[in-house]
């Protein structure tokens, strides 16, 4: 049998190229073994014959074969020529050769992982009139790159190692006094775990306390994000009905199947805003008793209360372990800023901590660490103050735009907190194509039929106003007055009314 024969013209040389030359006579060696050009047992040059047949220094041809024997492609022994190593698989086979070969397949858990619950329309590329999106115009950059400079060039404890999974302790005390203060919940520091988001916060909480096939109560219509996680976490989620006081328990009355979870926004309902009176709290956490369920109290956008103060969080009325508090930082300062937190009964304390090092959830330790020094020279607090006026203003701008052009064809109110509000059409329009068209002409609105578990919620629309601009607000509704021309129908019958 005639022993393979190392080509003519198997490598060429780019003597211009950035990529030095014995890495050039490397990668060349490599694809052909890769592709089958020089199969096993392919006699090679000696590296004095090769260099002068490519014209490069004899050292050059010396240290590409070290590159290639050290990874095992070729081999040599004293006195013989190289030649490519034995057994060596061929790689670079058509998929005609090689019959076709699929990716790695989910598993059920990972298919519940990666399923995209928010539907068709939902906006998740930033544009104008984005639900959930604070203002880039206000952040405060200046002050907050101050703290962050002032916590890496300070910060140099035992911190920055692996420790503190739960979170840095100047920030938890520092959120211990913010939310007795501002919020009525009374929790030691060592209560309050900050991780990396409110979503971290959902799928952490809904893995660890319900098994799969376990109900949820999901407020209807609701935060999709809370969907998610009770679905990745395969639990049964059951519709939790709403009106304009928020979640209704009583509705759930002929419901047989026990909650062990029930997600709610009592102080501001998502996405209408409504706030939940004190009698159905009670209700709630009497209905939550007798299951046996843990209550997830999302505190959606408490902080933008327009007029007057907060009603105070469900957590405060509630027995110990009753309620598990959330909030973040996404609204308040910025998403990119990657802070959340939630106050969770003393029992729970170590066994979440040790789950948010086995997931990676931790938050970054510079800016936790920034953000108490923002909290404690009253950052913080004076921006709160200054984008609560900002975002009333820009929110009643955009209600107004929104009547005067589109008339009693949209139910909308007056927003009393929040960045965002949800208006409903009176006619059976499609949101989810009116929603897209939205989008393409660049204005990042969601439909509201998504936040339904059913699907057959009502038509309608959560649109930003946090971050909108006069400009952005008046050709945004122009630009929907003119699409409802062609995805409007006939007026709603049933009602439209919230």
């Amino acid at each position: 049998m005639t022993e393979p024969v190392f080509p003519e013209g198997i490598l060429t040389l780019d003597r211009l190229s950035d990529i030095p030359l014995t890495e050039q006579i490397y990668r060349g060696f490599r694809e052909a073994v890769r592709t089958g050009l020089l199969p096993s047992g392919t006699k090679l040059p000696s590296t004095r014959r090769l260099a002068a047949r490519l014209r490069v220094a004899r050292n050059t041809v010396n240290a590409a074969y070290d590159l290639l024997r050290a990874e095992g492609i070729i081999s040599a022994r004293t006195g013989a020529v190289p030649r490519i190593t034995e057994g060596l698989p061929v790689e670079g086979l058509s998929t005609a050769e090689q019959g076709t070969v699929d990716g790695p397949v989910l598993s059920v858990r990972g298919e519940r992982l990666c399923a995209n619950l928010r539907g068709e329309g939902w906006a998740f590329r930033h544009g104008a009139l984005q639900p959930g999106a604070p203002a880039l115009d206000l952040f405060p950059y200046e002050e907050w790159a101050r703290c962050l400079r002032r916590a890496s060039r300070l910060e140099r404890s035992a911190d920055l190692h692996y420790r503190n999974y739960a979170g840095v302790p100047s920030l938890r005390r520092n959120l211990a006094r913010h939310l007795a203060a501002e919020r009525g919940v009374r929790a030691e520091p060592e209560q309050i775990l900050i991780t990396c988001s409110m979503q971290a916060n959902l799928t952490l909480l809904a893995q660890v306390l319900a098994d799969p096939g376990d109900a949820a109560w999901l407020e209807e219509p609701g935060y999709l994000g809370a969907r998610t996680a009770f679905h990745s976490a395969g639990l049964q989620i059951r519709p939790l009905p709403t009106d304009h006081e928020g979640a209704d328990v009583a509705r759930m009355a002929a419901d047989l199947v026990l909650p062990k979870l029930i997600y709610v926004t009592p102080s501001h309902h998502y996405p209408f805003g409504a706030r939940m009176p004190l009698a159905r709290r009670l209700a709630l956490l009497e209905t939550a008793r007798n299951a046996g369920a843990v209550i997830l109290e999302d505190d959606y956008d408490s902080e933008f209360l327009f007029s007057g103060r907060p009603v105070a969080a469900l957590y405060g009325l509630a027995g110990e372990g009753q309620v598990i508090y959330l909030g973040t930082f996404s609204k308040s300062l910025m998403p990119g800023v990657r802070i959340s937190y939630c106050v969770v009964p003393s029992a729970l304390v170590d066994p979440l901590t040790m789950l948010i090092r086995n997931t990676g959830c931790a938050a970054n330790v510079q800016a936790q660490v920034a953000l108490a020094q923002f909290m404690d020279n009253g950052g913080y607090q004076k921006h709160l103050k200054r984008i609560r006026q900002i975002y009333e203003e820009r929110g009643r701008a955009l209600v107004g735009a929104l009547k005067r052009r589109l008339g009693n064809r949209v139910v909308v109110e007056e927003p009393t907190g929040n960045v965002q509000l949800a208006l409903t059409f009176r006619e059976n329009v499609d949101d989810v194509s009116l929603a897209l068209a939205m989008q393409q002409s660049g204005f990042a609105v969601s439909p509201l039929s998504n936040c339904y578990l059913e699907k057959k919620g009502r038509s309608g629309l959560i649109l930003g106003f946090a971050g909108a601009t006069p400009d952005e607000i008046r050709d945004g509704v122009e630009v929907l007055g003119n699409l409802l021309e062609t995805f409007g129908g006939r007026e709603d019958t049933a009602g439209n009314e919230k």
